[in-house]
């Protein structure tokens, strides 16, 4: 396979951003709570339009500070009522919090502790999960919700606000306070830690590490567009840091609630600790992401791709939820400032001239070497099970016209779908592709071969001409495969299974 453009330096990111806190900590001159937005182990977004930023690059710095650093998790109370969902993963955030925990662990940081904020009596669920971490030997501190909070700093900096909060005993030098998504109260949890250190006469100060916008980059580059997009659904928009204009003389870009909370959250520190050493909201960041791009261009070029992606995400999840198109509009308008169109996304228009062709649904993806390979929808395979076997034949060397799938593997499947299962769709979908391939590899060289590349379709685009299933969703998401859909669904009907 030939080499992936690279845009973005790695090692060089991780030098200088573990330098960077370590030097954040010795200026405030005691314990530093560093808040981490945007997701550790898996950042796949940064990963997307930073090629070159891994997804777990962010961990691979804090390990340079392990010995120096504890994790403290929250997770806002209020979502497991809701039982909010990570969307990205499909799990519950109760379970994602336990995911997060076991994956630092087998790393080797020190993860003691879970708060649950936004902590509230009648909450049941938040009681249940309180008694669950318990017993798995974490501790787990309650932070309620204080009225009149982030405004009213004369209530919460009191002993009825951060004073009622139960303190998360730690003892490490930077304390990473990181959660499973967005709005679990990680900033709050830091100035309630910060408030019971000074409390008890101990040093303390908080810093806001948060890969994107990155500050030191056009507010207009893709790479921040992107960004804008990503969050379009939160209503996040990236704007010049009026306070770091005012103090420093120089442009920086933030988003816009970093910079509307800004004199609320100084005012808060100062009413803890007497003062606060941040004269804008950049001040208080530690993101040195914009010193590693080592390739402007490639960097431009993926963040564009990434824009186009999320326009496509957002327009299925309206056709989903029937909704309207304010998430969509946004990303368009964003779409327009940069003159880019779905078309300029290599894997839609063979995937849309193939479904005009046969009058079927119909799917494309681009392989590492920059092939493009079709799906058709045919009486045995649906689309997107055509293109991965036809994709798998092209990596291996295969000749297309190559039988993978013994029928001896095909037929049981299809009598347990349409016989047993209630199906009355007898094609094989990516999931059941999979097992057939798998089974007959057992006997067949070419078969063999073929699931042997599977490993290679990760990082890969793909398009579809209509929205996809939960199920071949999740085997895409597993491969590694970057996919997005037409917002169309196969059949025309009221009701769907959703």
């Amino acid at each position: 396979m030939p080499e992936v453009a690279v845009g973005f330096d790695r090692e060089k990111y991780i030098a200088l951003q573990s330098e960077h806190i370590r030097r954040r900590r010795e200026a405030i001159g005691g314990k530093l709570y560093l808040e981490m937005g945007g997701k550790l182990f898996d950042d796949f977004h940064a990963s997307r339009v930073l090629p070159g930023f891994e997804p777990d690059t962010k961990i691979a710095m804090l390990e340079r500070i392990r010995e120096e650093m504890e994790i403290l998790v929250c997770l806002n109370a209020r979502d497991l009522a809701r039982r909010k969902v990570r969307a990205d993963l499909g799990i519950p955030y109760e379970e994602d919090l336990l995911r997060i925990v076991d994956a630092f662990r087998e790393r080797g940081f020190l993860v003691r502790h879970v708060v649950l904020t936004q902590y509230e009596e009648d909450n049941s669920a938040a009681e249940e999960l309180r008694a669950r971490l318990t017993r798995l030997g974490l501790t787990v501190s309650r932070h309620y919700r204080i009225d009149g909070y982030p405004a009213d700093a004369e209530r919460i900096v009191g002993e009825g606000g951060f004073g009622r909060n139960e303190y998360a005993e730690t003892t490490r030098d930077v304390v990473v306070v990181t959660a499973p998504g967005p709005g679990s109260g990680k900033l709050a949890t830091c100035l309630s830690q910060i408030y019971h250190e000074h409390i008890a006469g101990r040093e303390a100060g908080y810093a806001k590490f948060e890969t994107f916008p990155v500050w030191n980059l056009p507010i207009d580059h893709p790479v921040n567009m992107a960004y804008e997009a990503a969050t379009a659904d939160l209503d996040d928009v990236n704007m010049i840091d009026p306070f770091h204009l005012q103090a420093h003389g120089e442009q920086a870009v933030n988003y816009n609630r970093d910079v509307e909370v800004f004199p609320l959250l100084r005012h808060l520190l100062e009413r803890i600790s007497g003062s606060s050493p941040y004269a804008s909201p950049t001040d208080m960041g530690v993101n040195m992401a914009g010193f590693a791009i080592r390739d402007d261009a490639v960097c431009r070029a993926a963040a564009e791709q990434e824009i186009i992606r999320r326009h496509y995400k957002a327009l299925v999840a309206e056709r989903r939820q029937e909704s309207g198109s304010e998430v969509s509009d946004r990303i368009a308008i964003l779409m327009g400032k940069l003159g880019l169109t779905h078309r300029m996304r290599p894997v839609v228009a063979p995937a849309v001239e193939l479904a005009a062709a046969t009058g079927a649904p119909a799917s494309a993806i681009r392989l590492a070497d920059g092939s493009i390979i079709v799906g058709k929808t045919s009486p045995l395979l649906g689309c997107s099970a055509a293109m991965l076997l036809n994709a798998l034949k092209h990596l291996a060397g295969i000749d297309p016209a190559v039988d993978l799938l013994a029928p001896g593997a095909i037929a049981p499947i299809q009598t347990l779908k349409v016989d047993h299962l209630g199906s009355r769709n007898p094609r094989l979908h990516t999931d059941e592709v999979l097992i057939a391939l798998s089974t007959s590899a057992d006997g067949d060289d070419d078969a063999r071969r073929a699931l042997a590349q599977l490993a290679n379709l990760r990082g890969c685009e793909a398009h579809t001409t209509t929205i996809l299933g939960s199920v071949d969703e999740g085997i895409f998401r597993n491969l590694g495969i970057e996919v997005t859909s037409e917002p169309e669904f196969q059949v025309k009907s009221l009701y769907r299974k959703r």
